[in-house]
């Protein structure tokens, strides 16, 4: 499709970046996004406890909750992937349908 992501995607970006522990500049780098959108995003995932602040190691971990959204993610994003690939499939099959429907003049004799 596109390189796009959406919540989710920037989320399971942001945990991935995480999952050995890393400082907010790390995850914004590995996550690639600005400083705006790192805040946002990171504020909402410590909110549902899928990453905490580790004093000790001045850093931002994974939960056990977050581990357990990152597995989630992985099946969810390889079915979506095998979802939007049929559909394409689909779509060019019904546009090679509309084109046979059309107007032709090179079997317009076949009575």
């Amino acid at each position: 499709m596109g390189s796009y992501r959406n919540r989710l995607d920037i989320i399971a970006d942001m945990l991935h970046a995480a999952s050995g522990g890393a400082k907010k500049t790390e995850i914004m780098y590995r996550a690639n996004l600005s400083y705006r959108l790192l805040m946002k995003y990171l504020g909402e995932v410590k909110r549902a406890y899928l990453v905490s602040f580790e004093r000790k190691r001045r850093c931002y971990v994974l939960t056990s909750k977050g581990r357990e959204f990152l597995d989630t993610y992985k099946e969810y994003a390889r079915r979506n992937k095998d979802v939007e690939k049929s559909l394409s499939d689909v779509d060019g099959t019904r546009k090679m349908l509309e084109r046979m429907c059309q107007k032709d003049t090179v079997g317009a004799n076949d009575n």
